[in-house]
């Protein structure tokens, strides 16, 4: 009598969901595409400091404990660069893990920082802006008593759950502690305007996540891997966030690439429609009832997971890390995940969707627009001068003088509105929107270079840290520390 065959269930790999490991991992899968010495990579991958801290916060005639953590990740350049996130979620693995990415980050988009992090471990939407202030001056307090903030030491900047206004307070507490300092303003970007902030800094992210769209649109041989074609126009974009960095990239989309917004995720639910979604009308909504669920022609769905299983052809992950996993890995129907969000794709998800022929846009690319700008805003702190306000109005007397010529030779005039616009001077804005895509364009080009050098690099994430170790590593022996 033959025996029966037994069979074993195989175990579903478990995935390790924690930020740190994710990103050592990614790490290690570039470091082996690289001939340098051991000791070097593993100077690169540590964290160089972290520092924890609980302080006290005065409520009316009660205490509260705060708990909070900046983190330093490498020193080759200075100052160090990295935001502060307030968020219930964060802690000492996750900061650790972030400003590795800042290091990278920066690196990619050559920005001469090294990669720093903060957060505190707190939920904005609980507290007053009173009592938010309170805990962002305290929280400067104790990075200013540890030497973790100054303009040439460590510049933060913002992150989830905080904004203009929390850099605004940093800046106002750091200068108090330091009275006549002439570069104070520098401690931190991300500011308000009237406060040393710069022009675009506030949608720099979302832009820069556009500045690398449109430069994929513009390689028709990357496009045919994933079997799109043409331009942004028309192609159906899905947004999971709709904070600072989701918002603007949606909008920025829908107005200057008429681009398809087909549906958008925030905390509390999506809001779906295959016609597209004006993204100002929406974001109006917001502002008067509180939610984007509702929102007229749309289909409100119960989760802001949902955003990520639409069909599309570009899908944008702008909240949080591990979004995309094990769990809704195989409901993912888009040709192209940007990550506009820090490591929103799981390493197992990563395999799958790549498996699939999906494109992943590695985030330590597609949102390195912040840091950016925010070079501009620390440089020009520093300069202590306006960006366009010498050349702005020789500019415009140039370009007045060519149209007047033009208009000379044709017998004709432009209309007013038509004229103004040729013969308008170069401002601020335009200078950095102009530089942040410059830099969003060579660092695609560096990184599609990068993989189509090595036959081994099948990925642009692999292809992206490549990039970045590379230059640190050069940075690390220009120093001398490893002859």
């Amino acid at each position: 009598m033959a025996k029966k065959k037994t069979t074993t269930k195989r175990t579903p790999q478990v995935e390790d969901l924690n930020l740190n490991h994710i990103v050592s991992t990614q790490f290690d899968a570039a470091a082996r595409h690289l001939k340098l010495p051991d000791g070097l990579l593993q100077q690169i991958k540590v964290c160089n400091n972290v520092y924890q801290m609980q302080f006290p916060v005065k409520f009316g005639s009660k205490y509260e404990i705060f708990q909070a953590w900046r983190a330093e990740h490498s020193h080759h350049r200075k100052p160090l660069k990295g935001g502060i996130r307030y968020s219930l979620q964060v802690d000492q693995d996750e900061i650790m893990a972030l400003a590795a990415l800042m290091t990278y980050k920066c690196a990619i988009v050559n920005v001469p920082f090294g990669g720093s992090k903060g957060g505190v471990q707190v939920r904005s939407r609980n507290y007053s802006p009173e009592q938010l202030e309170k805990i962002t001056r305290r929280y400067t307090a104790e990075l200013i008593k540890k030497q973790f903030i100054g303009p040439g030491v460590n510049v933060p900047a913002p992150d989830y759950g905080t904004g203009e206004r929390e850099m605004a307070w940093i800046s106002d507490t750091y200068d108090a502690f330091h009275p006549g300092d002439l570069d104070n303003m520098a401690c931190v970007t991300g500011k308000p305007i009237t406060q040393g902030g710069i022009r675009g800094r506030s949608e720099a992210t979302g832009r820069g996540v556009v500045y690398a769209l449109r430069e994929l649109f513009r390689n028709p041989k990357e496009l045919k891997k994933v079997g799109l074609d043409g331009s942004l126009e028309g192609k159906r974009i899905a947004v999971q966030g709709f904070g600072n960095v989701g918002y603007h990239a949606a909008r920025i989309l829908h107005d200057e690439d008429k681009a398809k917004i087909v549906a958008v995720g925030e905390w509390d639910g999506t809001v779906y429609s295959p016609r597209g979604i004006d993204v100002n009308a929406l974001q109006r909504h917001r502002k008067k009832t509180g939610s984007i669920k509702k929102f007229p022609g749309t289909k409100t769905l119960a989760n802001a997971g949902d955003s990520l299983e639409v069909e599309c052809d570009v899908l944008i992950p702008a909240a949080l890390e591990n979004q995309i996993n094990q769990k809704n890995m195989k409901k993912i129907r888009c040709r192209v995940v940007a990550e506009a969000a820090n490591g929103p794709t799981t390493p197992l998800a990563e395999k799958h969707l790549t498996d699939k022929g999906i494109l992943v846009m590695p985030d330590i690319f597609m949102n390195a627009g912040g840091v950016t700008v925010s070079y501009f805003e620390w440089t020009k702190n520093i300069s202590h001068m306006r960006y366009g306000r010498l050349e702005k109005r020789l500019d415009h007397a140039k370009r007045s003088s060519l149209v007047e010529a033009i208009e000379g030779l044709v017998d004709s005039r432009f209309v007013a509105e038509k004229r103004e616009n040729l013969v308008r001077g170069t401002d601020e804005a335009d200078l950095v929107n102009s530089g942040l895509e410059e830099t969003m364009i060579t660092a695609f080009q560096e990184i599609v270079e990068a993989r189509n050098k090595q036959r081994s690099i099948k990925d642009l994430r692999t292809a992206a840290y490549v990039c970045a170790l590379n230059k640190v590593a050069m940075s690390y022996l220009e120093l001398g520390v490893f002859p």
